[in-house]
């Protein structure tokens, strides 16, 4: 029943730790800095994060590439031939094409593989926020659950998953589109803070301002304490980029509201390109988004 191959992608954000537990595949997304290549995968290999978020501090350029359809196809194939069946979950396609090209993999491979199934489910969310919708489909189906199964749980849950970020750096969202040039510089000159999260379509969206970093960080906290549901049976994921104390400094102050289970990790390039230096980001389950 549980024989198959359990598929996210490196926007989850995943430490290898959680990889290893998950008995998960993780297939990288491309990274573009400074003009040169580079392959975002969870251990970091081909750059520290430490490093990358100095890079980006100096001033470097970087852009992100989706995985294409080729690649997904190159991923799965091995395992179908060893007659092993794929669920994959997948990048939020409210912010990249990557998930309708796992579709298009998925439905040229069955095709050839008729006798096996590929499946591929959209997470809707983004960096960690992927990650515990695909860590919590991953104890299913270590539990026994079928591939089926499992997809139906996420698609029928999806919307009880919780993103709520805050960024540092107005000018990154000013990059991505999110924000206008004059609202990025007289927020920046304002110490404005936006709180954002990620909607029931899976799409990044601000929801308020709030005036000074700390206050950011509370507001991420008020979010947990009003939004979740079962505190103290919580699963938590935090995620930052290269700012570890203010993270720790979210996580202290979730832990004393209550959670079974409080995992921190940094954002990854592929994400992190587009919020920048100091993101918090954080993670949970509630009534609904």
């Amino acid at each position: 029943m549980t024989d198959y191959i359990f598929f996210t992608d490196s926007t989850a954000d995943l430490s290898p730790d959680l990889i290893r537990e998950m008995d998960a595949v993780v297939i990288p997304l491309t990274f573009t800095l400074d003009g040169q290549d580079y392959l975002n995968y969870p251990d970091d290999r081909a750059m520290s994060s430490a490093k990358f978020y100095s890079r980006l501090r100096q001033g470097s350029s970087c852009t992100t590439a989706q995985i294409n359809t080729a690649t997904f196809i190159d991923y799965f194939t091995p395992y179908l031939e060893q007659g092993r069946d794929i669920l994959y979950i997948s990048f939020s396609s409210g912010l990249s094409g990557t998930y309708q090209a796992s579709l298009l993999a998925a439905q040229e491979l069955k095709e050839k593989y008729p006798e096996r199934t590929v499946e591929c489910v959209d997470s809707l969310q983004a960096s960690m926020g992927e990650g515990l919708v695909a860590y919590t489909a991953a104890m299913l189906r270590k539990e026994g659950q079928s591939l089926q199964e499992v997809a139906a749980w996420v698609r029928e849950n999806a919307q009880t998953f919780c993103a709520w970020f805050t960024v540092n750096d107005l000018m990154f969202l000013k990059r991505g589109g999110r924000l206008s040039g004059t609202a990025a510089v007289a927020g920046t000159l304002l110490g404005i803070k936006p709180v954002l999260h990620v909607d029931p379509t899976g799409h990044l969206v601000a929801m308020e301002k709030v005036r000074g970093r700390k206050a950011s960080l509370d507001a991420l906290v008020k979010h947990y304490r009003d939004g979740a549901f079962a505190h103290e049976s919580q699963t938590v994921f935090i995620s930052h980029g290269d700012c570890y104390a203010d993270c720790k400094y979210v996580a202290d102050k979730i832990a004393a509201i209550g959670a079974k289970r409080i995992e921190i990790n940094n954002i990854g390039p592929v994400i992190g390109a587009h919020s920048g230096p100091g993101t918090v980001a954080l993670f949970f389950t509630g009534n609904d988004r």
